[in-house]
């Protein structure tokens, strides 16, 4: 290693500390910067740490334009770190790379598609019922709580309050815990599966509430993988691509629809919404004020008849 790349490694180890030290989870970020000096290693560069240094690094990756945005924007951060041990350390601007405002909608479910969707699962894995049980349970959580999908899979049996009907959401996006009331519907098809879950496993492998057919925690790939397969079962690939986290919007929307429905004063209740959702801020949850066009046609319908009221 040269003396550059093993200077970088220290510091990039330290400040990732730091991050950690101040509450950030810095996972994604901390990966970049260790892939950084694996490139400046491989690469055999020199001090100081410049911009072509960073344009080239972040240019070495492929995918989505907005990665190589978020790459850099990590690179900015830490040269402002960097430049504290080594003055010569270039200054990288904040706009380097264009950023895509290209977002993909959300693609929200019908009733019908979504009992669909989890009728499905009972046939992605016949040969193993709990496989089918698994998923068929977790997209209902996923749309009956609007939880998110590393949410649901990082669940223990002991954050599953199945006599109460209360969830325990522990390292959200935010690190902060959060308590999530579940309907008695929901309460009832955990409780269904728990004791699946255990009939297939009396022995404990796992302190994990959703099991893989390995009774160990069901991963973040296997839920993707899951998930596709009941999609293409449940015929759901055709139009805008369907996404577990798509099943989160259509929670909220729901909800919001239902608020405007009954006439309620929306705005008053989006941070209730949003403590629920584990957003950091309601002005977070108000995105999904425009995410389908049945919930704007039904503001919509409601302004008219509020302003000929008036």
């Amino acid at each position: 290693m040269t003396a550059f790349a093993r200077f970088l490694g220290e510091k990039a180890e330290r400040y990732i500390e730091l991050r950690h030290s101040l509450g950030y989870a810095f996972s994604k970020q901390a990966g970049t910067l260790r892939a950084f000096v694996r490139y400046v290693e491989r690469a055999q560069l020199d001090a100081p740490a410049t911009r072509t240094m960073a344009l080239d690094f972040a240019l070495s990756f492929g995918g989505a334009a907005n990665s190589r945005v978020t790459r850099h924007g990590v690179l900015r951060q830490f040269y402002e770190y960097l430049a504290v041990y080594d003055v010569r350390t270039e200054a990288l601007e904040r706009r380097a790379f264009p950023r895509s405002r290209a977002i993909t909608p959300p693609r929200i479910l019908t009733d019908a598609e979504l009992a669909s969707l989890i009728d499905a699962c009972a046939r992605i894995s016949p040969s193993t019922p709990l496989r089918g049980r698994t998923m068929a349970t977790l997209i209902g959580l996923l749309a009956s709580s609007g939880l998110r999908s590393g949410e649901v899979v990082r669940l223990d049996r002991s954050d599953v309050d199945l006599a109460n009907g209360v969830l325990l959401v522990r390292k959200t996006k935010f690190r902060k815990d959060r308590l999530v009331p579940v309907h008695t519907t929901t309460q009832t098809a955990l409780r269904q599966y728990a004791r699946e879950r255990d009939a297939a496993f009396p022995t404990l492998k796992d302190q994990a509430f959703f099991l893989s057919s390995r009774g160990n925690r069901l991963s973040a790939t296997g839920l993707q993988n899951g998930f596709a397969e009941a999609r293409k079962l449940a015929h759901l690939d055709g139009g805008k691509p369907l996404r577990p986290h798509d099943l989160r919007h259509r929670f909220a929307v729901t909800r919001l629809s239902l608020w405007h429905q009954q006439r309620a004063d929306v705005q008053a209740l989006l941070p209730l919404l949003a403590t629920y959702l584990g957003h950091a801020s309601y002005s977070d949850t108000a995105y999904y004020l425009t995410g389908s066009a049945d919930l704007l046609a039904i503001a919509a319908e409601r302004a008219f008849l509020d302003g000929g009221a008036a």
